[in-house]
């Protein structure tokens, strides 16, 4: 089995020396030896952390990246006040994806997943509503969407929990979709039969789990909301990212979408909230206490012009949050982690927002965040760098311009705040090397494959 020799990595307790990592058939962390000896072990050149989940992603949107920032017509902006958002932004994205085929959504999944591997996410969850032909009509293997991911997450070697998702209405419980929807739409039994054939898919595969998503308060009812919270795994649901979301669910509801979640579901660790942008601070009191996860997409969330999430009432209440990529405008988590911080300092003309007396580097600050709630929102072994884990470890290389001459956690602020290359030398994803010197090992068959899914893309 391999093994692997760290001269210096950061585990659970703090930086560590000389670390000898033994890794398991199955590709997890059999044992953890400080003060050891390289002997017969292959070295990590470099400074060694634990890989990082990215706990959001629509990989489809990968291929929309850059693709939807030209600003719209009058017409399409005409009902949203004149101004180019989210609303109009989802206008783009519906006619661009009416023309993915598997075979295009397997190319783009790869692609994305081998740059966020060079970049040191080594496990994604795939939220995914991308489910049936363009006209509606589910594929003959109603879960061949999502299967294409897996196979997308097996070949570049990242780890993935698949997160169907369901996908029903148009407008708050129970309000019609538009035609533009028809390729996610399901009821209760058609998302059954793909959860089913996803679990099927994925039997004896030890990188990959399964997680349930209903999408929204948009686009489920109350009913459905009730069968997916009997499910015992994770269970992801985009709240309170957009005003007029949460103008809605007022309207319809006389609460705002966490709080209507809380009142109204078992809310608890198994629970991701993506975005939660727009909370009220009683909000983030009661979402801190049900242990679920905040999932932020700080890239994303810029990008579309949602608003800023507010760390520090939520970081106060004791709340737990990770990182996605969304829209992967961003697949970074060094970047990530640095927008969220910097849109804190703009927001409150103030520094170091995410630190606090105990903490005072907020490199380490996001990087501990990150690492337990992307594990969390998994559902995976996927924390660090300890028995029992994923052996999934990225290495920093000493002697990048933005680290030179820093050590512990003064390295993780300068990784996570300096400069814009990329330091992250070799990954290591369930045991085994997927990046080299940079660059993951197989990114020239990758990005063939993607550029020929583009070309079709945009002809």
């Amino acid at each position: 089995m391999p093994r692997y020799f760290a001269p210096q990595a950061l585990l659970p307790e703090g930086w560590a020396r000389d670390v000898l990592i033994e890794v398991s058939a199955a590709g997890g962390i059999a044992s953890v030896t400080t003060d050891a000896v390289p002997e017969g072990a292959d070295r990590l050149p470099g400074l060694v952390l634990p890989g990082l989940a990215n706990l959001h992603s629509h990989a489809f949107q990968r291929a929309m990246a850059g693709h939807a920032e030209r600003r719209s017509p009058p017409e399409a902006r005409d009902s949203e006040g004149g101004a180019d958002s989210f609303w109009t932004w989802r206008q783009t994205m519906y006619r661009f994806v009416s023309r993915f085929t598997p075979e295009d959504a397997e190319a783009v999944a790869a692609q994305l997943y081998a740059e966020c591997l060079e970049w040191g996410f080594t496990s994604v969850a795939e939220f995914h509503y991308l489910h049936h032909q363009a006209d509606g009509t589910p594929y003959a293997q109603p879960a061949e969407m999502a299967l294409r991911h897996h196979a997308a997450a097996r070949a570049t070697g990242i780890g993935i929990t698949l997160l169907p998702s369901l996908y029903r209405h148009g407008g708050i419980f129970g309000q019609p979709p538009v035609p533009a929807q028809a390729r996610f739409l399901n009821d209760l039994d058609g998302f059954w039969r793909i959860v089913e054939g996803i679990r099927g898919a994925i039997a004896g595969d030890p990188q990959a789990g399964i997680g349930l998503a209903p999408h929204s308060l948009r686009a489920v009812t109350p009913a459905m909301l009730a069968e997916i919270a009997r499910h015992d795994g994770p269970i992801h649901i985009h709240a309170a990212e957009q005003p007029r979301e949460v103008a809605e669910c007022l309207a319809a509801t006389g609460a705002r979408p966490v709080q209507w979640l809380l009142d109204h579901l078992p809310v608890d660790a198994r629970w991701c909230l993506i975005h939660c942008t727009h909370m009220t601070e009683a909000e983030s009191a009661g979402l801190a206490r049900s242990g679920a996860v905040a999932g932020l997409c700080p890239s994303t969330e810029a990008s579309l012009g949602d608003g800023i999430f507010d760390l520090p009432a939520f970081r106060a209440a004791g709340g737990r949050y990770g990182f996605g990529t969304d829209s992967h405008v961003g697949t970074s988590p060094r970047d990530e982690m640095r927008q969220l911080e910097t849109s804190q300092r703009l927001a409150r003309r103030q520094r170091s927002v995410a630190t606090d007396e105990a903490n005072p580097h907020p490199g380490r600050v996001l990087l501990d965040a990150a690492l337990a709630g992307g594990a969390q929102a998994s559902g995976r072994p996927i924390r660090g760098i300890a028995p029992g884990q994923r052996c999934d470890v990225i290495v920093l290389d000493p002697d990048h311009p933005a680290l030179c001459g820093r050590q512990g956690d003064e390295l993780l602020d300068a990784w996570v705040f300096s400069g814009q290359g990329n330091p992250v030398r070799q990954v290591i994803a369930g045991g085994r090397e997927v990046v080299r010197q940079g660059r993951h090992v197989d990114a020239e068959r990758i990005l063939a494959h993607f550029r020929q899914a583009m070309a079709r893309l945009a002809a």
